[in-house]
C-alpha cells in the first residue's frame, strides 16, 4: 500500500481529471481558437485555472472523513459525465441532472453500452479502486489547518495571476463563450447538482395556489366537446413531410384535413421543462420549476370547469402537470395491449371508445403522451413494418452510426407518429355525431442529430440551436365545429407560435370561460 498526503492525492486527482475528464471541454475550446503560439499559452493557462479552481474546490471539503469517500464519487460520476460530453456533445447542467432524476428504467437501459461501461470501469472505477487502497496521511489539526490556509492563498494567487496576465483573453472567454465553459467537469455538474437540489426543496414547501376557480362553461354552450391532447416528444417540425421535408414521412396525416404550424417553438429543450411549462400560466420567459410546482395548470383549470380529464402517459411521466386528474400508465402491458421490444403510443387508444362513451353528457380532454422520437434509441421507437427508410442506426452509440443512418432511424419513428395520429383522428371521427372533435399535436421540444457535432437535447434555452426548440405541431378539427373557420387559422399557421400559447388555445377549444384566458394567444380565435 502506497502512502502519500492528502493534498498530494488531491493535486494527482485534480491532475487527472483536467487532462482525461475534460477532452470535450478542451474541444470546444480549441475550436475557439484559431492554432497560434498565443492562443497555446492561453489554452495552457485555462488547464492550469482549471486544475487550481478542482484543487481549491477539494481543498476546502478535505479531512480525514471526506477526502477519500469525495473523490471517489467524484471520479465514478466524471466517468459518466465524461461519457456523455465526449460523445453527445451534450451539457450536464441543472435541467439535464433534473432529466436524470426525472428519468425511468427503460430511458436508462437505452443509453447503456459498452463504450459506457468502458468510461466507468477505466475513468470511474479503477482510480477509485486506487484511492481506496491508498495510505493517506493527514496533519495534525491545527498544522493542518494553517497548512491548508497557505495553500488556498497559493492557489488564489496562481488563478489570480493567470487572469491577470491574460486578461483580455479570459474577458472575451467568459463574456462571449460560455457554451465552452459549460464542459468543464467536474465543476459544471457539481454546482448543477447542488443548484438541482435547492430548487427541489425549496419546491417541497411549496403551497399549491389554486388557478382558475372562476372557470366555467358557459350555460349556453349545449355542444360536448371532444378534444385529445397529444404531447409528441423529440419531434422536429423540419421533418414532417407536412412543413416541406422532402421524405414523405406524414403520408396519412397528408390525406387529412390537418393545418400543420410551421413556426411553433417549445418552452424548454427537454420533457422535464417544456411539459410542465406548456400546461402553467407562465410563459416562457416567465416560467421556473417552483412558480410551476407553486400553482395550478391547465389541467385543473379545466377541471374546475367541468371537463373530464383523462391523461395516458407512454413516457416516462407527467412531469407533475397530471397529479390531480385520472391518470393512467401505458408504459406496461397490464393496460397497453400492444407491446413488442417495448410498448407502442398506438396502444394508449385501446379502450378510449370505452372511457368516452360513459361520458357523453360532459366534455372530455383526452392526453396521450407519447413515447415519440426519444432517443438515442430511435430504432426501438418504432415497429419493424415501419422501417421504411434505411439503413438505420440500430445502437445508442450514435457516434458509431453515419448521419444517414441516425436520419433514417429519427425519421422512422416520425413515420409511425404519422400513423399514430391518423389513429387518433380516426377515433374522433367515429364520435363527431356526438361532441364536437379536435386534436391538437405539439412536441414537447426538438432534437439535434449530429448539426455541428451535438446529438440528443437539453441545451440551455441560450444554447440551444433550432433543432431542439423548433417543433412539430398540428390541429385537426371534426366536421362539426362549427364556431371554427379553419380557413382564417389556415392563413394563420406560418406565424411564430410559442408554447405560451397552448394553455389559451385549449381553453378556447374546450369553450371554458375564465379571465385566465388570452383570446390574443389563442392559435384559433386570435386576430389574423
Amino acid at each position: 500500500m502506497y502512502k502519500l498526503s492528502s493534498t498530494k492525492l488531491i493535486i494527482i486527482a485534480s491532475a487527472l481529471l483536467v487532462v482525461f475528464y475534460n477532452f470535450a471541454f478542451f474541444r470546444n475550446v480549441i475550436n475557439i481558437y484559431a492554432a497560434s503560439p498565443a492562443n497555446y499559452a492561453f489554452m495552457a493557462s485555462i488547464a492550469c485555472v482549471l486544475g487550481c479552481f478542482i484543487v481549491l474546490l477539494f481543498t476546502l471539503i478535505d479531512s480525514r472523513y471526506t477526502t477519500r469517500p469525495v473523490l471517489i464519487t467524484v471520479f465514478l460520476i466524471s466517468s459518466v459525465t465524461s461519457y456523455f460530453m465526449d460523445s453527445y456533445n451534450i451539457i450536464i447542467d441543472s435541467t439535464m441532472i433534473q432529466n436524470a432524476a426525472l428519468t425511468d428504467i427503460g430511458e436508462v437501459t437505452d443509453l447503456l453500452n459498452f463504450k459506457l461501461a468502458l468510461y466507468f470501469l477505466v475513468l470511474g472505477v479503477l482510480p477509485s479502486v486506487l484511492i481506496y487502497k491508498a495510505n493517506i496521511s493527514y496533519a495534525p489539526l491545527k498544522q493542518g489547518i494553517i497548512t491548508k490556509l497557505k495553500f488556498i492563498v497559493i492557489l488564489l494567487v496562481i488563478i489570480a495571476s493567470q487572469l491577470f496576465i491574460f486578461s483580455k483573453n479570459y474577458a472575451s472567454f467568459f463574456r462571449e463563450h460560455k457554451q465552452a465553459r459549460y464542459y468543464t467537469n467536474p465543476v459544471t455538474y457539481i454546482y448543477s447538482v447542488e443548484k438541482y437540489i435547492k430548487g427541489r426543496l425549496a419546491a417541497r414547501n411549496v403551497t399549491i395556489e389554486s388557478v382558475g376557480l372562476d372557470a366555467r362553461i358557459p350555460v349556453e354552450d349545449f355542444h360536448r366537446e371532444l378534444t385529445i391532447l397529444v404531447v409528441g416528444e423529440t419531434a422536429r417540425a423540419d421533418r414532417f413531410s407536412l412543413n416541406g421535408y422532402e421524405r414523405k414521412t406524414n403520408p396519412l396525416l397528408e390525406k387529412e384535413d390537418v393545418i400543420s404550424f410551421t413556426n411553433m417553438h417549445s418552452c424548454g429543450t427537454s420533457t422535464a421543462v417544456s411539459v410542465p411549462c406548456m400546461f402553467s400560466i407562465y410563459s416562457k420567459d416567465d416560467y421556473d420549476d417552483e412558480k410551476g410546482y407553486s400553482k395550478e395548470n391547465l389541467l385543473d383549470v379545466l377541471s374546475h370547469a367541468g371537463v373530464n380529464v383523462l391523461w395516458r402517459d407512454n413516457n416516462s411521466d407527467s412531469k407533475g402537470v397530471a397529479l390531480r386528474v385520472q391518470y393512467e400508465d401505458y408504459k406496461s402491458p397490464q393496460l397497453n395491449t400492444q407491446c413488442d421490444t417495448e410498448c407502442r403510443d398506438v396502444g394508449m387508444l385501446h379502450g378510449l371508445q370505452e372511457y368516452i362513451d360513459a361520458h357523453t353528457q360532459d366534455d372530455i380532454l383526452i392526453v396521450l403522451h407519447q413515447m415519440g422520437n426519444h432517443g438515442p434509441a430511435y430504432y426501438k421507437r418504432y415497429p419493424k413494418t415501419f422501417e421504411r427508410f434505411t439503413p438505420v442506426c440500430e445502437t445508442s452509440q450514435l457516434e458509431q452510426c453515419s448521419k444517414e443512418q441516425i436520419n433514417n432511424a429519427y425519421d422512422n419513428v416520425i413515420l409511425y407518429t404519422d400513423y399514430f395520429l391518423a389513429r387518433v383522428i380516426d377515433l374522433l371521427k367515429q364520435n363527431s355525431n356526438t361532441f364536437e372533435t379536435a386534436m391538437f399535436y405539439v412536441s414537447d421540444h426538438g432534437e439535434s442529430l449530429g448539426e455541428k457535432g451535438v446529438y440528443l437535447h437539453g441545451l440551455p434555452g441560450f444554447l440551444a440551436p433550432e433543432e431542439q426548440t423548433h417543433v412539430a405541431t398540428i390541429l385537426w378539427f371534426g366536421d362539426n365545429y362549427d364556431e371554427i373557420d379553419t380557413e382564417s387559422v389556415r392563413l394563420k399557421a406560418d406565424r411564430d407560435y410559442s408554447h405560451d400559447n397552448i394553455f389559451h388555445t385549449v381553453l378556447g377549444l374546450m369553450e371554458v370561460n375564465t379571465e385566465l384566458y388570452n383570446r390574443d394567444l389563442d392559435i384559433i380565435y386570435s386576430d389574423l
